[in-house]
């Protein structure tokens, strides 16, 4: 769906813009990894390119507050902090030479581990997975006392067959799409936190577009990343039924060890505050989700 959905895209923007704007995609990986892709668009090798958290990071830290720990318990949660703080997350990014055509959120983070997961004590027994250069997730897998094993993205799928490592962390369909979950027993049921993502170009070559185009590009882009976005949480969703039928043990973990859990995210998060976002920011993010949820009762 992502790619046939960039494609239409890129159509569009053609037609709309008498193909003064265009999009070549590279899928797949080509390119190599995020911070690649980021390299390559400073050199002027290329003009954008899609990213999750971890890649948005690098340019714009304060962007990872709306993935701190355990903060979002559903969508619309998720709906009401970027509805209000949308504006401000996109202008960090937009401070670090970048354009935001759109959010293309990645989806709730489960661990996935070749035994089931229901404590802390369980989660210290496995060899988990650290992804290269991520300090929120490095933060609280050192919060919970573990010691992950630092890989490229790239290296994942080798590491779990090898045995490296025996645990992962990934939304349900990005799973199934890099076949992670063939290789682990079971999925955590509860989500560990939820996965940014979003397509961006430098500024150098925005500012090459007419205002006019502009302005059709971003028309066209808000209505498919909104589409992109409903497209991801189904597939999310409906990965969760693949995974199940293959096989995997769906690991439930009870109140008592999610409250640990939860902790350890809040400490987390906290830790984070200052390196990668401010503490206000943090709090703000909060007391957003704090009112929704007393809102919906």
């Amino acid at each position: 769906t992502w790619m046939n959905l960039m494609h239409e895209m890129d159509d569009r923007v053609r037609e709309a813009t008498g193909n003064e704007v265009g999009f070549r995609f590279y899928a797949g990986g080509v390119q190599g990894d995020e911070r690649n892709v980021l390299r390559k668009m400073r050199a002027g090798q290329l003009q954008g390119g899609g990213f999750t958290g971890n890649g948005l990071g690098v340019i714009a830290p304060s962007v990872r507050v709306v993935e701190a720990p355990f903060l979002f318990a559903n969508e619309a949660e998720i709906d009401a902090v970027y509805d209000e703080m949308g504006d401000e997350l996109e202008a960090a990014i937009e401070a670090s030479g970048h354009v935001v055509l759109g959010w293309a959120e990645v989806g709730f983070v489960h661990l996935f581990t070749k035994h089931p997961v229901r404590s802390l004590d369980d989660l210290k027994n496995v060899k988990m997975w650290l992804w290269e250069g991520d300090p929120l997730a490095a933060a609280f897998f050192e919060e919970a006392g573990i010691a992950p094993v630092s890989l490229a993205i790239t290296d994942v799928y080798t590491s779990l067959q090898t045995g490296l490592i025996d645990g992962v962390y990934s939304s349900p369909y990005a799973a199934v799409v890099l076949q992670w979950h063939a290789l682990v027993g079971a999925m955590s049921e509860a989500p560990i936190t939820h996965a940014m993502g979003a397509v961006i170009v430098t500024e150098k070559s925005w500012s090459k577009i007419s205002p006019e185009s502009q302005a059709k590009v971003r028309e066209i882009a808000a209505d498919v990343f909104a589409r992109l976005k409903e497209s991801s949480r189904r597939e999310n969703h409906d990965a969760i039924d693949d995974i199940r039928a293959a096989g995997l043990e769906i690991v439930p973990i009870s109140e008592e060890n999610m409250k640990v859990f939860r902790e350890i995210g809040d400490r987390a998060a906290r830790k984070a505050a200052g390196n990668l976002y401010p503490a206000e920011m943090l709090e703000r993010v909060q007391r957003i989700v704090a009112a929704h949820r007393a809102a919906a009762g």
